[in-house]
């Protein structure tokens, strides 16, 4: 008879009463299927994107704790605002985490799920705030040997989104990228990456200090938002990069509409005559992440051959062929513990993901202030 395992899993719950709802929920884990497996999940990060579903909308410092140190649950309002937002997702007891690597226990029948028994896997897919995760052998990336469980556990969101960009920008014939909130463990990857395939990038960031730590880490272009000569420093990165591609994390504010219009500078200053219309060179923001809340404030001072949107990894995936994804995928396993390296400021077990102190820290989403749960602690 085959070994049963017990489940732990976190949830996000948004109720009736407008309040969500944090609780660990546990179960009895179904067999494997003949095409699936059962990994021990050993370290999972906390993403922004696992944000969006684990606290959505709701005001988190007013947020209360309750249960017992083993079982916490928080509770916290939503505005009534923001209810019609989650409106779909109203009494759905939703588990959370995107991604995240350990050990497969457990296999089905199948040749593929046989091989993965024993090894230590990267896992994306959802549901990895828990103890195990049933998932197709198709889901699981072995990880290279000598990589450990946390070395694997953000294999997915950070580096495929990085490759994805780039693969975006020469689809779309650019040259050369900006990124905002370059300090981010996603922004330090994305500058080893240009470094290693010489493509140009204009990193902007907010702090001196951020400043610091790229150009220690071999950034060539960074330009400090907060600073006195911000405007001039970005339309000079970007006549050396030849830049008209930007990839925004903050969303909200000017910033979007800064980048642009010191693009059309940048183009503007080659044209031999005058255009009503601004210049001919296509400029490019995809808004992929909104740490600036505020709403999105556009001035069109950059002619009309401008565009600006949303860009999403899964919205990628799905349009990219098998073959670019598994070449992608191949790639990252190869520089796991290099290029695509992700670093953590803190391991938290489950219940303490639960704790007060926790949100208040990881909701933040501070430069330098990524945690790691391990849900075996």
């Amino acid at each position: 008879m085959p070994e049963k395992f017990q489940n732990i899993q976190l949830r996000s719950l948004v109720r009736e009463d407008g309040k969500l709802e944090l609780s660990l929920h546990e179960y009895e884990m179904p067999s494997p299927g003949p095409d699936e497996v059962i990994v021990r999940v050993e370290a999972t990060p906390i993403n922004p994107s696992d944000l969006a579903l684990l606290l959505g909308p709701a005001n988190m410092d007013k947020a209360r704790a309750d249960g017992n140190p083993e079982r916490p649950v928080i509770t916290a309002e939503v505005p009534d605002m923001f209810m019609q937002m989650v409106g779909k997702r109203i009494g759905q007891s939703l588990p959370v985490g995107n991604e995240g690597a350990g050990t497969v226990i457990a296999a089905g029948a199948s040749d593929a799920a046989q091989a993965l028994l024993g090894k230590i896997v990267g896992v994306a897919g959802g549901e990895m705030y828990a103890r195990y995760r049933l998932a197709s052998a198709s889901m699981c990336m072995p990880l290279p040997a000598g990589a450990t469980a946390v070395d694997g556990a953000s294999w997915f969101v950070n580096p495929m989104t990085v490759l994805g960009m780039v693969e975006t920008m020469r689809a779309e014939g650019h040259k050369a990228l900006v990124h905002t909130a370059a300090a981010s463990n996603l922004g330090q990857m994305l500058n080893r990456v240009c470094l290693e395939d010489g493509i140009g990038l204009v990193n902007i960031v907010r702090k001196p200090e951020q400043e610091a730590l790229l150009r220690k880490l071999g950034a060539q272009y960074v330009c400090n938002s907060g600073a006195d000569g911000f405007t001039a420093d970005l339309t000079a990165a970007l006549a050396a990069t030849g830049a008209t591609l930007a990839y925004d994390a903050t969303g909200g504010g000017r910033l979007a509409s800064k980048i642009l219009t010191c693009m059309e500078t940048v183009a503007a200053a080659s044209m031999t005559g005058y255009n009503r219309y601004g210049s001919d060179v296509y400029k490019q923001v995809y808004v992929y992440g909104f740490l600036e809340r505020s709403p999105t404030t556009l001035n069109i001072n950059y002619g009309f051959s401008w565009g600006m949107g949303g860009w999403l990894l899964t919205h990628f995936l799905q349009n990219a062929s098998v073959g670019t994804v598994n070449r992608l995928r191949t790639r990252v396993a190869a520089r796991l513990k290099t290029t695509f390296a992700s670093h953590y400021s803190r391991e938290i077990s489950l219940s303490e993901t639960l704790s007060l102190s926790a949100i208040a820290a990881f909701a933040r989403q501070a430069t330098g202030e990524k945690y790691l749960i391990r849900p075996q602690l």
